[in-house]
């Protein structure tokens, strides 16, 4: 049974969520499942803007052929190749084998590695600034390469001002029977999860996003529809303004994220530690993660959201405990920068657990330490107290500063 819903007059959802996925791009923990959306424009011509993931190929194609109500699809507008919104391609050409594909050249390079189709007098490459008329709406197409794989466009409908932006202004989540950001309460249940899409997932190309962003600047939009979760027709210069400051690589707010490694508890008791003496201090927003066990995506979204952040690490085969450097590893891959940081470590015969944070951190872009490094010898003692207040105090001070 098909499941649609209008965005405006003329223009339809007809995408899907997907409750089962553990993983997306079996990686990152999908709590709350993820939503794939695509949208038909219904005109004197018809164009599907891009298609779905297979896990939902069945309910997208009743979806479209629903909305289509016996019409010839003219356009399928290709905006993302990758697979979670290509899947489907093939299967919409057997079943419409008049559709055009619209994309650029990309994207038919991507399109001719994914799957074996002629595509002889089916293209039509565009390129920037091209326009589409479907008869009242006006396509024109906004390339965006990087945001985040190479062939990744927009296509502004100038008619009712929408903007179909790819993989941009996405949120993991499926849906709960609403699709638009202000039925959701989006700012109290979606925003972590649209913080934690856009960090992972694009975040290392903050200065691409930031040359999208100043195209999208030149345009009036009404309606932002992206390819994962809610559509946006409230309150669009809100959701803009956090994509500028993540792009940026700006904290969002003043806070503490404490993240440390331990494997019998006594670097994450100095963690815990530090934590408690930060809160007694009235520092905002502390956020404690033991990073063996909560997944980095997680601690990535808070690392983009606050200024400062805390390691914690035990020595481990003369190196850095492995869950922690694989974390400083995602950090310097998501190109994380302009923020402070303290460090923790912990070694029973020849602690260097901070010496190597320290390296990989000087590698970053606008990282300062804050406070000196503070040295647990096994276990924390109680004449290490005035150590760890001390440091408390620089990061409560850094913070005020």
């Amino acid at each position: 049974m098909y499941c649609t819903r209008k965005v405006t007059d003329d223009i339809v959802w007809v995408g899907g969520s997907d409750r089962r996925l553990a993983l997306f791009e079996n990686l990152f923990p999908l709590p709350e499942g993820v939503s794939y959306d695509s949208y038909v424009i219904l005109d004197e011509k018809t164009a599907l803007m891009d298609t779905a993931d297979a896990s939902i190929g069945q309910q997208f194609l009743e979806n479209v052929e629903s909305t289509l109500n016996g019409r010839k699809l003219d356009y399928l507008v290709i905006d993302h190749m990758e697979p979670d919104h290509c899947a489907a391609v093939a299967q919409v050409v057997c079943r419409w084998p008049e559709v055009k594909l619209v994309g650029n050249t990309k994207t038919f390079q991507i399109l001719g590695q994914f799957f074996n189709m002629p595509l002889e007098g089916r293209s039509i490459v565009v390129k920037e600034g091209d326009t589409l008329s479907l008869g009242r709406h006006t396509l024109s197409f906004v390339m965006a390469p990087m945001v985040h794989w190479p062939e990744v466009m927009m296509t502004y409908d100038s008619t009712d001002k929408v903007l179909f932006s790819a993989d941009a202004f996405g949120t993991f989540g499926a849906f709960h029977g609403t699709i638009f950001a202000d039925e959701a309460d989006f700012q109290n249940h979606c925003l972590n999860e649209a913080r934690r899409y856009y960090t992972n997932i694009v975040g290392k190309y903050g200065a691409q996003v930031q040359a999208v962003l100043k195209k999208a600047a030149g345009l009036e939009i009404s309606v932002l529809c992206p390819l994962h979760g809610p559509i946006w027709r409230k309150d669009i210069a809100w959701f803009l303004e956090k994509y500028d400051r993540w792009s940026r690589y700006q904290p969002e707010e003043n806070g503490v994220v404490i993240v440390y490694g331990t494997m019998y508890g006594h670097t994450g008791n100095a963690a815990e530690l530090l934590a408690n003496l930060l809160a007694s201090r009235n520092v905002p927003n502390i956020c404690v993660y033991d990073i063996s066990k909560t997944h980095s995506s997680y601690v990535i979204s808070d690392m983009f959201r606050y200024s400062n952040f805390v390691l914690a690490s035990p020595t481990y085969n003369n190196n850095v405990y492995l869950p922690m450097d694989a974390l400083l590893r995602d950090m310097a891959a998501l190109n994380l920068q302009n923020r402070s940081y303290s460090l923790i470590e912990n070694g029973s015969w020849a602690p260097v657990a901070a010496k190597k944070m320290g390296e990989q951190l000087a590698a970053m872009k606008s990282m300062q330490q804050v406070g000196t490094t503070l040295t647990v010898r096994s276990a924390l003692k109680n004449e290490q107290m005035p150590q760890i207040e001390q440091l408390a105090d620089a990061i409560a001070d850094s913070l005020a500063g």
